[in-house]
């Protein structure tokens, strides 16, 4: 497995324009070991983005809800513990106890029709290429 290898998280449109979407995935260290790595993808109009689901404040997911990422108004990523707001083009906290902090950032791009994630090594799921 390459390094810079990417991989599919979902489809472009499962993820609707102004909305955000979760993924519990498992990553490979440089070690071997296998962790949980809890993303946030975020879709407005052509646009993705990725972040890490932990907030800054105390490392906890940000939904309060399974796929509950934004604020009331529906535009800025927002904790369900604590109450931060994140700017969605940047990941910065702009309110709340972990101001001035960001989430951080992973590469995600589309590529033929699929939202793909790199810079990490996944554990792929055999499953489906078995069926």
């Amino acid at each position: 497995m390459q390094p810079d290898a990417i991989y599919a998280v979902c489809g472009f449109n499962d993820i609707p324009s102004r909305q955000a979407m979760g993924f519990h995935l498992i990553v490979v260290d440089d070690d071997g070991n296998h962790r949980p790595w809890s993303i946030i993808v975020v879709r407005w109009g052509k646009k993705v983005l990725g972040y890490v689901n932990k907030c800054p404040h105390n490392s906890v997911n940000l939904d309060w809800e399974r796929n509950q990422f934004l604020d009331p108004y529906g535009i800025r990523l927002m904790c369900g513990k604590h109450g931060s707001t994140f700017e969605l083009g940047t990941g910065r906290c702009v309110e709340g106890p972990c101001k001035g902090r960001a989430l951080t950032p992973i590469a995600v791009t589309v590529l033929d029709g699929d939202i793909c994630v790199g810079g990490v090594r996944l554990v792929e799921d055999d499953a489906a290429q078995n069926e």
